[in-house]
């Protein structure tokens, strides 16, 4: 799909949320044999700066730099009956349609609608963002054990990240799953991710 979009000018760049840097996110892209743009993002930068709250997520960025769309999980998981199932059909047509559209995309919001859309952190979430990006830096610095109160009090202030979990997890993987499907199972019925919203919608909060 990638190579078919790619010749209508839209350019894909995967960057890699991972404190561990290119051990663990460089053989994914490999793996994949990526033929688009791929970084390694150890700070977390780009998910402090757009507030992510979960990976994958999708930006989409137009010719002039505005975002059009935001923070949107390009697949889904859902756990059932002890399983596992990966994947979602809605977000690839909306993809489609803005890059054959562009601007006249009913897909895509304009600069008013996404200003209604951006997220206020507040001191909490801030405050999370700060411990977080400070243990991602001790833990790049080797020193794993002075990063531990810094993960778990990202979490404690924001525990409404997934990224925060996800990446101290990552570090014991045989808990890692485990982990996850307790935290997944905590949602009693909420999403794993936003729903998809359509320009018109009544932004969620």
């Amino acid at each position: 799909m990638y190579e078919e979009l790619k010749e209508r000018g839209f350019e894909l760049v995967a960057v890699a949320q991972d404190t561990a840097g290119e051990e663990a996110a460089g053989p994914f892209y490999d793996a994949a044999k990526a033929t688009f743009t791929t970084l390694i993002d150890r700070q977390h930068l780009v998910s402090s700066l757009y507030e992510m709250t979960n990976v994958p997520t999708g930006v989409m960025i137009d010719e002039e730099g505005r975002v059009v769309r935001f923070d949107e999980g390009t697949y889904t998981r859902t756990y059932q009956a002890g399983a596992l199932s990966f994947g979602t059909d809605e977000y690839v047509p909306i993809l489609r349609d803005w890059v054959e559209k562009g601007a006249a995309s009913e897909l895509v919001f304009s600069p008013e609608q996404m200003a209604e859309r951006l997220p206020r952190r507040d001191r909490a979430e801030l405050a999370a963002d700060a411990h977080f990006r400070m243990a991602s830096y001790l833990v790049a610095q080797g020193e794993r054990d002075a990063a531990e109160s810094h993960w778990a009090e990202a979490q404690r202030l924001h525990p409404e990240s997934w990224n925060y979990h996800r990446q101290d997890w990552s570090f014991t993987p045989a808990e890692a799953g485990p982990n996850w499907i307790r935290k997944f199972q905590s949602l009693e019925g909420e999403p794993y991710y936003a729903p998809l919203e359509k320009p018109g919608e009544t932004p969620p909060g």
